[in-house]
């Protein structure tokens, strides 16, 4: 058994990840051990159908650095559709600690108005329900939708247990609406892309205290990964440039970005001295 050292350094969470996507799904044990190299101590594993949330579960279930959510992803069609109650039994089992992810998103619209897109609206507000219903916090997902999504969460009334607005990326006015709600932002890879000034002018925005940081793996890779399969065990590396734009250090970041995570999602405190499987054999 290994035990990673660095024991003083800075410790992080990934708040969003899918590993029980094929392409990590895997490679879980050498995942993990990526993970506590990097002092990544906890990530929570989105799910994105009913179909697949056993998997995600069972991950939470097997790894103790992990935690899973119940929810089915706006892009998904084809799928079962979610009740309220399908959600909120789901959310009282362990270690399920939000729902989501949920939302909407109109960059794909197939020929189709964003008027016949009522079918997201719908199922966006049945998460919002079951979040309200299970006492979870609600993460989301926008995507060339801001206005829609803000509206109907305001239609829907405050989720008393919170949430997040999940790999931002829209203006600084929608981030503002967001956290006039009472919802944390989360920033991935994608604020260390060149192209993203102006998304990181929106962290310099988000208030310190608001803030999550992510991977979204195993997409969005962050810079110097770009164009890799993205890892849990790569956040360090967003967490570096909200450091950056914030003028802060950068253990500051990891302290207070993990201390969100753990109040937004209930999560307890880390044990900073993972035990996992070696892999490999000790170096001679």
């Amino acid at each position: 058994m290994t035990v990673p050292a660095g024991y003083d350094a800075p410790m992080y969470i990934d708040s969003h990840c899918h590993l029980s996507f094929p392409e990590l799904l895997g490679d879980i044990e050498r995942i993990r051990l990526d993970m506590a190299r990097a002092r990544v101590v906890q990530a929570v594993v989105i799910c994105t159908t009913l179909e697949e949330f056993p998997t995600v579960h069972g991950l939470a279930l097997r790894c103790p650095e992990l935690w899973s959510t119940v929810g089915v992803h706006p892009d998904n069609e084809g799928v079962r559709e979610p009740e309220v109650t399908d959600l909120v039994e789901r959310a009282q089992l362990p270690r399920v600690v939000a729902i989501g992810e949920t939302g909407l998103d109109y960059y794909r619209l197939a020929g189709r108005s964003i008027e016949q897109m009522h079918w997201q609206r719908e199922r966006f507000r049945v998460h919002i329900r079951a979040a309200k219903a299970s006492s979870r916090p609600l993460v989301v997902h926008t995507r060339s939708a801001a206005n829609d999504t803000l509206r109907i969460l305001r239609e829907e009334g405050p989720c008393d247990a919170g949430g997040v607005f999940h790999c931002f990326t829209d203006t600084l006015e929608t981030a503002r609406g967001a956290l006039d709600l009472g919802f944390d932002v989360s920033f991935s890879g994608i604020v260390s892309f060149r192209n993203a000034e102006d998304l990181r002018a929106v962290a310099r925005f988000v208030p310190l205290e608001r803030c999550l940081i992510e991977t979204d793996s195993p997409y969005l890779a962050p810079v110097p990964h770009r164009g890799k399969t993205n890892s849990p065990a790569w956040v360090p590396h967003v967490a570096q440039v909200i450091a950056q734009v914030k003028n802060l250090p950068l253990d500051i970041v990891a302290e207070a970005t993990s201390a969100n995570a753990r109040r937004l999602f209930a999560l307890p405190v880390a044990d900073p001295k993972p035990v996992l499987p070696d892999l490999e054999p000790p170096a001679t």
